[in-house]
Order: structure tokens, then C-alpha cells, then sequence
């Protein structure tokens, strides 16, 4: 359906997609909620988004060679559904592992839905389109990923139980899987190159996918080392009162949604490459002022910043890459959805240098991956045809 005319219709079901796509950050959440409740050690409360991501690297290039063949409405489906599951399991039943085992579900639901939904969109959005709602899409994103740590607060003061929280994003995963199930969606024909895991990893190969998917690996440790650390950082460097400093992680989330929908706005006028290289610079400014920071005023400050500034540097790497291979897409795909097991990495990094050093060294880490993705965002630029 790739043409001109924007049909809302079809948009609509597969940006709701991105929604549920945003639960896969309640790991932040959970790190700090799940550890109070059972006194957990910094070690197990990181290996709750161990739990979640570990499945990128597992699941995600032999979702692209199925989706290849069934379709990615019917895979992104079934990734909504694993999604709901792993939502209701440490609702009923919480205990530390079946945390562990309804995070792990998640993962894998939203490992489906990240290696589906990106491509999907591309197929019903209008030709030359596609880094504009791409970054729309995290703007939808953000929206739910921003409403997880004030949802749970509200929901534990009206109730008394923050585990509702897990009941009320089911439901929305449930309702999702039914609107698309309903839609009329209609994809772009796959390649005639059959993918295999083997097609898709030889693309490795391609040193400019290869830098690319590295690039994925590292945005997302950072997202979601900021997600699970931020909190901390702000409690142990400023010592901010633990509730409040849990709504740092909804100050970046807001930054990162504003920044998606201003991006979605900007991509029709800007380069989609100048535009990674300015977001990347932006990034790693920020995050040096915020370690170095002395005032919580200012911290704050710095963490909607640095939501702004990153917001859009996934979806960049994304559009930029299958623009260059677009009838690689599938594989493509299914490599970059790989990497985004780099939040299973990075926060245990920050983790284990906050633990011999201090917090602020932990953090650190982050500034190191934005190099790299600076580094990239001007390799893009060369090698534009």
C-alpha cells in the first residue's frame, strides 16, 4: 500500500502496536518496585532486564526469516499476545521468578513486535514517508513508556497495589491484537530471495550494516541503562527522595516523546542522516554535563534533555539502513531487533562499575556508547549514494 495517500485506518492499529511495544520499559519500574518489595541486591534486581532483552539476541533474526513467510501482521499478532501474557503472569502470581518468568515473556513478545512493527509501518505509510512516522512511532512509544512510573504510583495510592499496573496494560495488549487482527492491512510482497538465518547473518558481512546494528545495540543499552539507572543515580548523587527520583525515568520518557514528535515533523524538512548527527552530539553533551553536574535543578534539566536528544536515533538507524537495502528488509530487521539485546548488556555494565567504583563511573558508560553512534551518524553521511 505504499503510495501517496496517508490511510489512517491502516496507520492507526500499527501505531497502537508501538504502544504496547513501550511495556517492555516497565523494567524500570520493576527494578526499583520489584526490589523494594523483596529486598533484592543490586545484582538480581539488573537481571530483570537481563530477563527481558536476553531475547533480542536469542529470537529476533529467526523472527525475520519466519515473518518472511507468514507475514508480519500475523507474527506482530502474536508478539502483542506473548506481550499480554507476560504482563498477567507476575500479576497473579508474584513472585521473584515468575517475575523473572513474565519479564522473560515480555521480552520475547516484544522481540516479535519490534522486528514486526518497524517493517509493517513501512509498508502502510506513503512512499518517502518513513523516517517521519517511524519517529512518530516512538513518539507513540514514549507515550507509554513516560505513563509506566506515574501509573504505578497512581495506582498504589487509589488501590493500594501497584501490580495493577501489569492488569491495565494486558487489557490494552489484549485490544490491540483484536484491532489489528480486524484491520485490513495489506503488505509489501517480500523479496524473491528466500530469507534464511543464514541470508540474514551473512549480511554481517555488509560493513555498513554491520556498524549500523552495532549502533542499535548501543542506543538501546543506553535507553534502557538510563531507564534502570537513572533512578539511583539521582537518589546517590543528589540524594533525592527514592519516590520522587523514580519519576526521573518519566522526565526522560517526556523528553523522549517530544523529542519523536518533533522529529516526526523535522524529518520532512531535514536530512534524516544530518539529523542523526546532530541528536548524537546533542546526547553526548548531555550526558557529560549530567555527571557532572552538582545541582539536582540542573539534573533534571539534563535528563529531559537527553530524552530529547536520543528519541529519534533508533528509528534514524533503522529508516537509514533499509532505505540503502530495502528489499533486505525482513533480515535487516530481524539483525537490528537482535541488537537491541544491548539493554540486557549495558545496564549490567553500569551495574557492576557502579558496584567497585561509584555511580557516576557506572553512568559513564553511556557517554562512551554515544561516541560510537556519533561516529557512526558521520560514516552514514559518506556513504550516502
Amino acid at each position: 500500500m505504499n503510495t501517496q495517500k496517508v490511510n489512517i485506518t491502516r496507520i492507526l492499529p500499527v501505531l497502537l502496536a508501538f504502544f504496547v511495544m513501550s511495556f517492555v520499559d516497565l523494567v524500570g519500574i520493576g527494578v526499583d518496585r520489584v526490589s523494594k518489595d523483596m529486598n533484592l541486591s543490586s545484582t538480581l534486581a539488573q537481571l530483570i532486564p537481563s530477563a527481558a532483552f536476553l531475547w533480542f539476541l536469542i529470537l529476533s533474526v529467526p523472527v525475520g526469516v519466519v515473518q518472511a513467510r507468514l507475514g508480519k501482521r500475523f507474527m506482530l499478532n502474536a508478539g502483542i499476545g506473548i506481550t499480554a501474557l507476560g504482563l498477567l503472569v507476575p500479576y497473579f502470581f508474584y513472585t521473584y521468578a515468575l517475575v523473572l518468568a513474565g519479564f522473560a515473556l515480555l521480552g520475547i513478545g516484544n522481540t516479535i513486535i519490534q522486528v514486526s512493527a518497524n517493517p509493517l509501518l513501512v509498508d502502510v505509510v506513503p512512499s518517502g514517508r518513513a523516517s517521519s512516522f517511524l519517529s512518530f512511532s516512538q513518539f507513540i512509544k514514549s507515550i507509554g513508556s513516560m505513563s509506566g512510573a506515574p501509573l504505578a504510583a497512581l495506582l498504589a495510592s487509589w488501590f493500594g497495589d501497584w501490580k495493577l499496573l501489569f492488569l491495565v496494560f494486558g487489557l490494552v495488549s489484549i485490544a490491540s491484537a483484536f484491532w489489528l487482527g480486524t484491520s485490513k492491512i495489506e503488505e509489501r510482497a517480500p523479496a524473491d530471495t528466500k530469507a534464511t538465518i543464514g541470508s540474514a547473518f551473512s549480511l554481517l558481512g555488509t560493513g555498513f550494516i554491520f556498524i549500523m546494528v552495532m549502533a542499535i545495540f548501543l542506543v538501546v543499552g543506553v535507553d534502557v541503562g538510563f531507564n534502570s539507572n537513572s533512578g539511583q543515580f539521582l537518589i546517590r548523587k543528589f540524594a533525592i527522595d527514592p519516590t520522587v527520583a523514580e519519576s526521573g525515568r518519566s522526565v526522560y520518557f517526556l523528553g523522549k516523546m517530544l523529542g519523536t514528535f518533533a522529529g516526526a515533523l523535522l524529518l520532512t524538512k531535514i536530512s534524516s542522516r544530518n539529523f542523526l548527527i546532530w541528536s548524537a552530539a546533542l546526547g553526548i553533551a548531555c550526558l557529560v554535563l549530567l555527571l557532572l553536574a552538582s545541582q539536582a535543578a540542573l539534573a533534571w534539566i539534563l535528563v529531559f534533555v537527553t530524552g530529547l536528544a536520543v528519541a529519534n536515533i533508533f528509528p534514524l538507524v533503522f529508516s537509514v539502513t533499509v532505505e540503502k537495502y530495502p528489499e533486505r528488509s525482513n533480515e535487516i530487521s530481524g539483525l537490528m531487533m537482535m541488537a537491541i539485546s544491548g539493554g540486557a548488556v549495558v545496564p549490567l555494565l553500569i551495574g557492576w562499575l557502579s558496584d567497585i567504583s561509584s555511580i557516576t563511573i557506572g553512568m559513564s558508560v553511556l557517554v562512551v556508547c554515544m561516541l560510537y553512534i556519533l561516529a557512526v551518524s558521520f560514516f552514514s553521511v559518506k556513504s550516502q549514494n
